[in-house]
């Protein structure tokens, strides 16, 4: 009988820290996508963050975004659609995505994450649409990981692949390293924004109006070709 409560307790404890470390890494979420790589000395695998617009454009428009911001969904779902028809499908903006994950959002890396996994397969900006469209996971709490799977398959993506890339958070350092990148630019919130390399500043979310009034302001001070 002794034996049989020594075996039953330490059961328990096995079970008490497989719980433990499932509630850590977010439930079904992978620890190895949803959080900072074990080293800050990460490596730059060269990438700069998926553009949208033509590489000829006078006027590049980085963004520092965080998935789980609400003013980053807001902004693209909002003001998106007409920066892309105004200034973006023109030729006159190319719009560069950047990652910054704050340390306050418990899902932010694992969305960066599941975008950049969705974008191995050439699906980045339809993951992009859907994690900001569907941005209630944002306000529950709970692990998303099964809507992301859901919100990937939905874009196309082979979810098989998007599995193996989740799991293995193949992009845990990409992300660090643009997280980084952005500290080392002053980055101090989401989404922060950039015009050709200069920060700007705005004291409130900036709209299409303010980014078109903006790009004509570089095109008209730009110098002439003679």
């Amino acid at each position: 009988m002794n034996r049989f409560y020594v075996l039953v307790a330490g059961l328990a404890v096995v079970l008490a820290i497989a719980v433990f470390a499932l509630l850590k890494t977010g439930g079904g979420a992978s620890a190895a996508a949803a959080s900072p790589p074990l080293t800050t000395n990460v490596v730059d695998d060269g990438f700069r963050g998926y553009t949208l617009g033509s590489d000829k454009a006078p006027v590049e428009i980085t963004e520092y975004l965080d998935y789980e911001c609400p003013v980053c969904a807001n902004f693209s779902t909002i003001q998106m659609p007409t920066i892309k028809e105004q200034l973006i499908n023109t030729g006159r903006v190319r719009w560069r995505f950047r990652d910054y994950p704050l340390p306050i959002h418990k899902y932010s890396r694992f969305a960066a994450h599941a975008a950049q996994c969705a974008g191995a397969q050439g699906h980045y900006f339809e993951m992009q649409d859907q994690l900001f469209v569907h941005h209630q996971w944002a306000q529950t709490g709970k692990d998303p990981s099964s809507l992301f799977r859901d919100l990937a398959k939905a874009t196309g993506a082979d979810v098989q692949a998007y599995d193996a890339c989740m799991e293995a958070g193949r992009y845990a350092q990409r992300i660090e390293f643009s997280r980084q990148e952005g500290d080392k630019l002053l980055v101090d919130g989401t989404p922060t924004f950039y015009a050709n390399g200069k920060k700007l500043e705005f004291r409130r979310l900036p709209g299409s109006d303010d980014f078109k009034a903006l790009a004509d302001s570089i095109l008209a001070h730009r110098p002439q070709r003679r």
